[in-house]
């Protein structure tokens, strides 16, 4: 188990605190010391190991500077930093010892969190897995917003999705779409999105028609993959149990009995739109997704994913859920380049 003591200092800042952390820290001001006691070598050794980012992170967002001395933490700062650091310190290690995994990105998020509201145990902002991998990884949603998400998937027939890149979108419905599957909800599972080029022209693509239009879905097959066997992810597609297909050969089709993802939604028009919300059949979900702010669509042609969101979020059994930069959680530079493009506006500019 572990104790936590807090020492007053009065002598300013102890060697070693970095410049960064003793601004926050309040440098001149009275530092403090919370003592953390280890009983727990496991716990110890997630701390003490060089090759760990967690006591960079933790003291880069609190403002703190943590050493590690025998088998204790002392966390050195202003008193309030301590004194919130070390509460979300406790928070995380007993999280650590019920088992919870803690990413990097949960550490930041988290820490942010307890900044914000420091009353916050932390336990509460991890979620219930989804999905385990073949390779043992849990798929979970992350942020309240992810939360809100793949709660509506579980409860709405039609769920619309909105948000930029890396905010778990199609990652997360594909998840539940395969744990559904798995637990025999649904018969079948269909991934489709509208076949348009990103912004370039790619010419002539040889090959049949499924060599053709294989480049637009990779990105469904990619997380396919990584939450299913590969040997019986081949299996389902061949005896079409899982179909991957652009939205084109949605058309004039009922699909029961299906979990329906629809990818990339802002590249689909009005049109494309309202046909592929209008297959579901009897038993069926159909998820809808994509990121307003890049849409490859011509000029003249109004996204489908807008105008979805505008016009049925009022429909009982229908629910659109927002997400944004908070929710990214791909290379920590992401949030940042969306900041960057949302700031001067750059991705509403209209095309000529």
């Amino acid at each position: 188990m572990y104790k936590i003591k807090t020492i007053p200092k009065n002598s300013g800042l102890k060697k070693g605190l970095k410049p960064a952390a003793a601004e926050k820290a309040g440098a001149g001001n009275n530092i403090e010391i919370g003592k953390i006691e280890l009983e727990d070598i496991d716990l110890f050794n997630k701390f003490s190991n060089p090759s760990a980012n967690i006591k960079d992170i933790i003291e880069a967002e609190f403002g703190v500077h943590i050493s590690v001395r025998g088998n204790e933490l002392l966390v050195r700062g202003g008193r309030q930093n301590v004194g919130v650091c070390t509460s979300f310190i406790r928070d995380l290690l007993n999280l650590y010892k019920t088992g919870d995994v803690v990413n990097d990105n949960d550490l930041k998020r988290l820490s942010k969190l307890k900044i914000e509201n420091p009353q916050i145990n932390i336990a509460s902002q991890i979620y219930s897995p989804i999905l385990l991998t073949p390779r043992k990884k849990i798929i979970a949603p992350r942020t309240p917003n992810q939360k809100k998400y793949t709660d509506a998937i579980y409860k709405s027939d039609v769920v619309i999705g909105v948000g930029p890149a890396g905010t778990g979108k199609t990652y997360l419905a594909m998840a539940c779409a395969i744990s559904l599957f798995q637990k025999k909800v649904f018969d079948r599972i269909i991934l489709t999105r509208p076949a348009v080029e990103a912004g370039e022209k790619l010419g002539f693509l040889p090959g049949d028609i499924a060599q053709k239009i294989n480049p637009y879905l990779r990105p469904l097959y990619d997380a396919l993959y990584e939450m299913l066997e590969f040997e019986k992810a081949i299996k389902l597609i061949e005896t079409d149990v899982i179909e991957v297909a652009p939205i084109a050969f949605m058309r004039g089709r009922t699909l029961n009995n299906s979990f329906i993802i629809l990818d990339e939604a802002q590249n689909a028009t009005n049109e494309q739109m309202k046909m592929m919300l209008t297959r579901i059949g009897s038993g069926s979900k159909i998820v809808v997704n994509g990121d307003i702010t890049q849409t490859d669509l011509p000029s003249d042609k109004e996204s489908g994913l807008i105008t979805a969101g505008r016009i049925l979020r009022n429909i009982a059994g229908i629910e659109v859920v927002n997400l944004d930069r908070t929710d990214v959680l791909r290379h920590k530079l992401v949030q940042n380049i969306i900041r960057a493009y949302e700031t001067n506006e750059i991705s509403r500019i209209p095309k000529k």
